[in-house]
């Protein structure tokens, strides 16, 4: 590693200010992406904030029909949730399918969010659940935040504070994971909510993305067999020594079908478990 200073933040607006001072500064929670980038030299900051003791970025509470988890919330926080697991079990068994034990312990869900890697979990949980990632300086839809590999409209000495999910009729999650990683091949995060369904797909592209056509179908009648004769366009997807573009979008759309069998084999009254 090369050389860099080392802050602790006693405050949020402490972290902000700091943020904004040093062009080149970058906060640090989890550390499960920064350390391993800056262990490769693709990221050199010249300051490292430390917010993962900042009361403001930590809690899990429900209210008025919505979830809200602090920013700094660990993955293993979020899947063991009593709140979660009542609000929205399949984000708490999503948070669960995270990387491996270390990364769930010291990974956190803003850090995961404000990275987007093209192959994590939580932005497929954040778009299709509409959720709005609230910033130290506004509220931000997630339609709107992520903006395609390791890109979001997070702006210069902006940070996530607080992610507020809706609370959906029902909810599941499906992926294909790499066996070494943990990372999705290729996920689906099915919600619904009135008529209303969306589907977010993880791991095949360069980012998150909704399967639009899917949801219009899915909307009309929710069952497996609305997208089968759909296909996930191929055109940009990712393609490396794993699989072609072709067989990630043929997972997208199976994962998909997954996911949305376990919605139809629920109560309309109730909650997927994501189990």
């Amino acid at each position: 590693m090369h050389t860099f200073s080392y802050v602790k933040a006693k405050s949020l607006k402490e972290a902000g200010d700091m943020l904004a001072a040093h062009a080149d500064a970058k906060l640090l929670a989890g550390g499960m992406t920064l350390i391993p980038t800056m262990k490769a030299r693709l990221a050199q900051p010249s300051h490292l904030i430390d917010i993962a003791g900042i009361a403001e970025l930590s809690g899990i509470d429900v209210k008025n029909g919505r979830l809200t988890i602090g920013a700094a919330t660990r993955h293993v926080e979020v899947a063991k949730s009593a709140v979660v697991k009542k609000a929205i079990p399949t984000l708490a068994y999503l948070a669960s399918q995270i990387g491996d034990p270390q990364v769930r312990n010291r990974g956190t869900i803003g850090g995961s969010l404000a990275n987007n890697d093209p192959a994590a979990d939580y932005p497929s949980a954040a778009l299709s659940l509409n959720a709005t990632i609230v910033t130290n300086k506004r509220e931000i839809a997630a339609d709107d935040f992520f903006q395609g590999i390791f890109t979001t409209a997070l702006g210069a000495g902006e940070m996530i504070v607080k992610i507020v999910f809706p609370i959906p009729a029902k909810a599941a999650y499906e992926k294909f994971p790499h066996p070494a990683s943990g990372f999705a091949m290729a996920g689906s995060f099915v919600s619904q909510d009135g008529k209303a369904v969306r589907v977010a797909i993880t791991g095949a592209g360069p980012g998150v993305f909704r399967w639009k056509d899917a949801e219009a179908a899915l909307g009309k009648k929710l069952a497996a067999a609305s997208v089968e004769n759909l296909n996930v366009d191929a055109t940009d997807l990712n393609e490396d020594m794993h699989g072609t573009k072709e067989y990630r979008a043929n997972l997208a759309k199976v994962m998909t079908k997954r996911a949305v069998a376990k919605l139809a084999g629920t109560a309309a009254t109730s909650k997927s478990s994501g189990k």
